[in-house]
């Protein structure tokens, strides 16, 4: 096995084609000796794309394996490649729900070195799809430091990764995971109201989106906190204050939270259904 910068994808569904997309461009852009020599493999049964001819033969031929197959097909999956792989291979799953401790759960049925695989878990998001994604990372412990710097350079090709503790990751699941959909929500019920005021749908999604865009930027850049940015748009009697009385008055927080929990509680729930402690 090439044990420098080799990275195999086995399964090629919408995310591993935006990591591997982020790579093709990121590699234009950087002058990274992690990356600039990389070898990659694809697996697919169901894609043109594959390079190599089964899961197998990536697991041989690539230190990182990225898992980017359905979570059910995790377990057929890894018992697999758990015969060929060795104490320098390391498991990236980008599958949904499945830990680093159900992934050591399997490989231990089937190689005495299952103890020595580094395994990586990454939570992505969707806009990952337009290199904008926003991963949660956890590492296994004994993960190198090496290790980690390549696979936060391959997720950080199509977004930005932040390191969360391997026992969290249910918990950010909300945070980056699910709250696209919260967002599209979001979103759509400001530009149905500008519809039900007779302005052009298209002409509101774009100013609700771009607003999106700014105030995301305000967050992270301006130094400011949400509270504080909160109160800058706020004029006393003004229209924004109006608005966010009957949020608040409408359980907008409280609702948001619930949002939360409920991810949380089901991520839990699925991985317990899959005997994961």
């Amino acid at each position: 096995m090439n044990t420098i910068n080799t990275l195999g994808f086995i399964g090629f569904g919408n995310m591993g084609k935006a990591i591997y997309n982020g790579l093709d461009i990121y590699n234009g852009l950087t002058n990274s000796t992690n990356l600039r020599d990389m070898q990659i493999h694809i697996y697919d049964p169901l894609s043109d794309s594959s390079t190599l001819g089964g899961e197998v033969e990536i697991a041989e031929k690539c230190k990182y394996i990225l898992l980017g197959v359905k979570p059910q097909s995790v377990e057929e999956v890894l018992e697999k490649i758990s015969p060929v792989l060795t104490k320098d291979s390391v498991i990236i799953s980008i599958c949904a729900g499945i830990s680093i401790e159900y992934v050591y759960s399997v490989l231990s049925r089937g190689t005495g070195t299952a103890a020595d695989i580094a395994v990586v878990q990454v939570m992505p998001n969707t806009p990952m799809m337009l290199g904008l994604g926003a991963s949660a990372i956890a590492f296994s412990e004994n993960c190198s430091g090496q290790e980690q710097e390549f696979v936060r350079l391959v997720i950080n090709s199509c977004g930005i990764s932040e390191i969360i503790p391997a026992d969290k990751m249910n918990e950010i699941i909300c945070i980056n995971g699910s709250s696209p959909a919260f967002i599209y929500l979001f979103a759509k019920c400001f530009t149905d109201y500008a519809a039900e005021q007779g302005i052009d749908e298209k002409s509101a999604l774009n100013l609700f989106s771009q607003t999106l865009t700014g105030a995301a930027k305000m967050l992270t850049d301006s130094g400011k906190s949400a509270d504080e940015l909160i109160k800058q748009v706020s004029s006393k009697g003004g229209t924004t204050v109006a608005g966010l009385e009957q949020l608040r008055a409408g359980g907008f927080t409280e609702a948001v939270k619930s949002a939360c929990e409920a991810c949380t509680n089901r991520a839990y729930e699925l991985g317990n259904s899959r005997n994961i402690k």
